[in-house]
């Protein structure tokens, strides 16, 4: 309420706040639009509020506005002395700044104190202020009496108190000395001498300090209470004071500035950094892939095993941070290499890019993933989190709500982490034992998990409400390259420690204690003979698949050291030996394949000797034989002796007998040439063949 243009108003905020307005908002504008309210200025520009004229008002609204403020003329005397009343800000800036010690420790003022000393000192400044101008104006006119000035000021302050609610003397003697220590000490002499006083515990440094000792004490382990009868003991001989109650012994231990130094020996160094050292505040990230977390975790459903024995196990789980959608898994008893490697292989294929960071754990597993170099191909950065600290760690917390919304609605749920306080966190054993023969087998728990996580993926993002596989589908991040089969198998194809020799019965390889042995096809089940001519008993660094070992990749060192890549080798075709178990396929295989070792010989026996003609070290060029071939027909010698033009004796084919025999046996598909047939000449004939 005030006066505008020289007429009483009301403010819009007097009639329309509160929980009971006098007029509602709505009432008030449609009352002013109708003319029954009349205002007397809108509340347009900065720093204007609209003003209504009180005599403008209903009868209803000027009685609500007198029940609840006041009449006007009381309203308007209290806002003159409010207004009369400027708020000291040195004062308060004093007493924002003050510090008191309590109990060895500095402390400053409350709230409540600092604007109680605040408005006492404000008041007390203003009775000066009125006191000085009354002796001036007594002095003026002649002199009076000191006593009549008193108890104008006493009388004023009893106003101003009704305003204010200041806190000063409500007696006159009283007043006056608290007006006088305020003039002689200033705003220190309105500072209580209760502030500071701790009535309850006082403790030298030396009786401080061996409390906190009983309270590390190991040997032996000391309760509150028998920390409180020992020091107490203590106190006569060591002259200080005891204590009072185990209360204030714990109140006093609970203090923020005390417990740091016994937390540690009671509850663990760990829980006292978790406690008390700061934490970061972190945004997760808003694109996909930007962030992977990879861990290892109880897989929280009971099964049975073979023996029917009730089980649990464990899985490795890989999650992008931005839309918690489970990537890839593996389930597996320990969280080892294998484990990681099988669910970061899913991940990729699920997410067809690679991720920029990847976060895990410094376990054993990771330790050969990083010397390995896995991770390093899979992403651009990946780190450890902070050891033995879950909070650092988004998986934990994805984790834990996984569990609580959609394992738990599982019967063979296991529970959550022993530590778990509430009772819904924990397992009905006696439930699971009396049904032990309706829990999942393995296989079956493997199918459960994964319609589980599945249901997870399915299921809205808390952040955003929108399903989280659609979340990671739709976003992009510019920055994750798309994964090519060259990537795969850069990045999965794992390379075996040692070279291995490709021999005549192929290249061996052994994985996970098992062999197995491949060899190079020129076509699909056929080996490829003319590449064995050329690198039998070649070493080779072998690449293969985990997922899938019916290939190889074969690679030779070249002078720097680096890998190229040779061929695929494919799995050694095994064929039956007793000939009653062989199929027709297999027969004509080992037809063709005794052909072509035979022809192999005659190729590489025919490029030997030619050499050796060529040098001059045949052993016919110096006066000795070649010896024959062995274990072959003597079609093949003969074909290693006509394309070498070596003949010991008269060739058998010109022997009459003989050519007259091959010309009987001729049919006529075979002395055709071009298509065309030809007659016979005997002497020809012979030559020819």
């Amino acid at each position: 309420m005030e006066y505008y243009n020289k007429t009483l108003c009301v403010t819009f905020s007097e009639l329309t706040n509160g929980d009971n307005p006098i007029i509602r908002r709505s009432t008030l504008l449609s009352n002013v639009q109708r003319g029954n309210i009349q205002c007397a200025r809108q509340g347009k520009g900065e720093g204007n509020y609209a003003l209504y004229v009180y005599a403008s008002l209903p009868m209803k609204y000027r009685l609500m506005f007198e029940a609840k403020y006041g009449k006007p003329a009381d309203v308007l005397k209290a806002q003159e002395l409010k207004e009369w009343v400027r708020e000291d800000d040195k004062a308060r800036a004093f007493y924002e700044a003050f510090e008191y010690d309590l109990n060895g420790v500095q402390t400053r003022l409350s709230q409540k104190l600092i604007d109680e000393y605040t408005s006492n000192a404000s008041v007390l400044k203003l009775l000066w202020e009125r006191m000085n101008e009354l002796t001036s104006t007594t002095h003026a006119l002649g002199g009076g009496r000191r006593g009549d000035l008193w108890d104008i000021v006493f009388t004023q302050s009893e106003k101003l108190r009704e305003v204010t609610g200041h806190t000063l003397p409500k007696n006159l003697a009283r007043l006056k000395e608290k007006m006088n220590n305020f003039k002689r000490d200033g705003y220190q002499s309105l500072i209580s001498g209760k502030v500071g006083n701790s009535n309850t515990l006082k403790l030298t440094a030396e009786a401080q300090q061996r409390l906190i000792a009983l309270k590390r004490c190991k040997t032996p382990v000391y309760t509150d209470s028998q920390i409180f009868s020992t020091f107490n003991q203590e106190c006569e001989s060591r002259g200080w004071k005891p204590l009072k109650s185990i209360r204030s012994l714990k109140t006093w231990l609970e203090r923020a500035d005390i417990e740091p130094l016994w937390h540690d020996a009671v509850y663990g160094e760990m829980s006292a950094h978790q406690k008390f050292d700061r934490r970061h505040r972190t945004s997760l990230p808003t694109m996909r892939d930007a962030l992977w977390y990879g861990d290892g975790t109880k897989l929280n459903l009971y099964y049975r095993d073979e023996d029917g024995k009730v089980r649990t196990t464990s899985v490795y789980e890989v999650i992008d941070a931005a839309t918690e959608v489970f990537l890839g898994f593996c389930i597996s008893d320990t969280e080892d290499y294998e484990a990681q490697y099988m669910a970061y292989r899913m991940a990729i294929q699920v997410s067809g890019h690679k991720p920029y960071e990847i976060v895990h754990d410094n376990q054993g597993g990771h330790k050969k993933a990083n010397s390995s170099g896995m991770l390093d191909k899979i992403c651009h950065i990946h780190r450890t989190a902070a050891p033995y600290n879950g909070a650092s760690k988004t998986i934990e917390s994805v984790f834990g709500r996984f569990q609580q919304q959609v394992l738990h609605k599982d019967w063979r749920f296991t529970g959550q982490n022993i530590t778990a306080k509430k009772d819904s966190s924990r397992p009905n054993m006696e439930f699971i034992e009396a049904n032990k023969d309706k829990l999942y087998t393995y296989d079956e728990l493997k199918a459960a998990y994964l319609k589980a996580r599945t249901e997870w993926n399915e299921m809205a993002h808390p952040a955003t409400g929108e399903q989280r596989m659609k979340m990671y589908q739709e976003s992009v991040n510019p920055e994750t390259p798309v994964v090519t089969a060259s990537d795969m198998i850069d990045m999965f194809w794992v390379t075996c420690d040692r070279m291995s020799t490709f021999t005549s019965s192929g290249i061996e390889i052994t994985v996970k204690g098992e062999k197995r042995v491949y060899e190079v096809m020129s076509e699909p089940g056929v080996p490829d003979l003319e590449w064995r001519r050329k690198h039998t008993y070649q070493k080779f660094v072998v690449k293969y698949d985990p997922y899938d070992m019916q290939s190889i990749r074969l690679y030779w060192k070249d002078r720097a050291g680096e890998l190229r890549f040779e061929r695929v080798a494919e799995p050694y075709m095994h064929i039956h030996r007793a000939i009653q178990e062989q199929t027709k396929g297999e027969a004509a295989f080992i037809r063709r394949q005794q052909q072509a070792a035979s022809q192999s010989r005659i190729e590489r026996q025919v490029a030997a000797r030619k050499i050796e003609y060529a040098e001059g070290v045949a052993p016919e060029q110096n006066g000795l034989h070649t010896p024959d071939l062995k274990g072959v027909t003597a079609d093949v010698q003969r074909q290693i002796d006509r394309r070498m033009l070596r003949y010991g004796r008269e060739p058998e084919e010109l022997l009459l007998g003989r050519v007259m025999k091959k010309v009987v046996n001729l049919d006529w598909r075979e002395v055709q040439e071009h298509g065309k047939p030809v007659s016979v000449d005997f002497r020809k004939t012979a030559g020819k063949l």
